[in-house]
């Protein structure tokens, strides 16, 4: 694997959390284990091609062709059916993983709006960080003019730290650039 953020996990972020933590073998440093990234689409149910315009994008952003959810069970107040299309999902796990956090760290969020960092508070107790991101033009992949609406999505980070406290420190050494 020829990254530049895999390199950098193994030569430097590894020997930095195994002295903060004092860890004793090197299989208790935290690790990236997957990123999903999900595009909820509220709009879907009443018009298909919304969906697929989602996936195309999310395929072009990932470089790995997402999966359509559909709906488990219906819901009166918001006209949804079971079965209906609602969102489309993609789970990276190794290389594209690392190459679609680099991306993330280094291009995308920087080309956000106002950005002063991201929130330190988004972990789920279990080590596991969770974002959300407002428009998909943040990307470089995404030209402007073939955009008909614009999305956001969630990018869900799972880490193997067994606390909040691990996976913040982990990531802050990988580049994330927390709130201050």
């Amino acid at each position: 694997m020829d990254n530049t953020l895999y390199t950098l996990y193994k030569n430097e972020v590894v020997p930095a959390l195994m002295k903060e933590f004092s860890y004793d073998n090197i299989m208790q440093v935290p690790k990236l284990e997957k990123i999903v990234i999900n595009c909820s689409m509220g709009e879907a149910k009443d018009n298909p091609k919304v969906l697929e315009t989602a996936a195309h994008e999310l395929e072009v952003i990932t470089g790995q062709k997402p999966v359509i959810v559909k709906a488990k069970r219906s819901v009166a107040n918001f006209k949804l059916r079971e079965g209906q299309a609602i969102a489309t999902k993609v789970t990276l796990r190794h290389k594209k993983m690392y190459d679609f956090l680099e991306k993330l760290i280094a291009i995308a969020l920087p080309r956000v709006r106002d950005f002063r960092g991201v929130s330190a508070t988004s972990f789920d107790g279990r080590g596991n960080y969770a974002m959300g991101v407002k428009e998909q033009l943040i990307f470089p992949e995404i030209n402007y003019d073939d955009v008909d609406s614009i999305h956001g999505m969630d990018i869900i980070i799972v880490t193997s730290a067994q606390t909040d406290e691990e996976a913040k420190s982990f990531l802050s050494h990988m580049g994330m650039p927390f709130a201050k």
